[in-house]
């Protein structure tokens, strides 16, 4: 699977979820707060809050007002960001589990800088970041211990979906 998007694809995409009326389970906006950890937590919640929702991705966008859900920019930038030497990406990986995919994409488009973060949806069992699993209750991320109903709920999806009943690819042509 190719990570590359043609910029036009990407601002698209962050233009179609800037028309969400509100920030969704599986749908983030940021302006520029880019905390390692935090980052880490939103992966594990979007993922798990993508598979209860049934969807194949959850996406953390920076560069959107979380108000109206305007394209204000970002000076976020994840491929120069670093957490000690090691380069954000590698760092958040190896502190997943499982390892999903997730990948960050960076567009400039109507002077404005974007950063979208595309996250696969758990399967099999839920993402956790350091040892803890998150989820998201409306537009708040939480701990999934915390929501004994949410997390049956995901259990039961997964014992429920058939890998072969699994989205293989989004967008594709028929």
């Amino acid at each position: 699977m190719t990570t590359e998007r043609p910029t036009e694809y990407l601002l698209s995409l962050v233009r179609e979820l800037c028309k969400l009326p509100q920030e969704t389970e599986w749908a983030e906006f940021k302006e520029n707060g880019a905390e390692p950890q935090e980052i880490g937590e939103y992966i594990s919640a979007l993922a798990n809050s993508a598979a209860l929702a049934g969807k194949a991705f959850a996406f953390l966008v920076w560069g959107v007002a979380d108000a109206d859900h305007a394209i204000v920019g970002t000076i976020f930038m994840p491929r120069a960001t670093k957490v000690g030497n090691e380069e954000l990406e590698n760092w958040l990986l190896h502190l997943l589990a499982p390892k999903i995919h997730f990948h960050f994409f960076e567009a400039k488009g109507d002077g404005h800088s974007v950063v979208l973060l595309e996250i696969e949806r758990a399967f099999r069992h839920p993402v956790q970041f350091k040892g803890q699993e998150f989820i998201r209750v409306g537009s708040y991320k939480k701990k999934l211990k915390d929501f004994p109903e949410k997390e049956r709920a995901l259990w039961r999806f997964f014992d429920q979906t058939p890998f072969e009943d699994m989205i293989a690819i989004e967008r594709a042509p028929a």
